[in-house]
């Protein structure tokens, strides 16, 4: 097994992806030509700044060997690298997903491998 990537998706998203069996992107990875994906210390600023006001977000856990040279680690935000999967993913290639609930004070719970 590889490292694990992340996705966060709407929950409507998700639940498009099941019906089909495959995810093949929210409208930004379409517009952007791959899939946005993180590595585990990127999820929390990516939430924060693209889902924080969603109600109903999952994670989505993925191998990154599952995906060959698809997957690339290109630079984008504050010159960092991020994973972006060009192509789509059959909802069975998740490792595992989690609905990301929120503690008492709104804040994201994510699984204890996100930094």
């Amino acid at each position: 097994m590889g490292e694990i990537v992340y996705k966060i998706v709407r929950g409507w998203e998700w639940a498009e992806a099941e019906k089909s069996g495959v995810f093949t992107g929210s409208a930004d990875d379409k517009r952007d030509g791959f899939i946005h994906l993180s590595a585990a210390h990127q999820v929390g600023a990516t939430f924060d700044r693209y889902f924080r006001d969603e109600n109903n977000p999952w994670l989505i856990l993925l191998d990154s060997e599952r995906f060959g040279p698809a997957l690339k680690w290109e630079v984008s935000r504050r010159g960092e690298k991020f994973p972006h999967l060009y192509g789509t993913f059959a909802v069975g290639d998740a490792e595992k997903v989690v609905a990301i609930d929120r503690d008492g004070d709104g804040r994201p719970i994510f699984p204890p491998e996100i930094a």
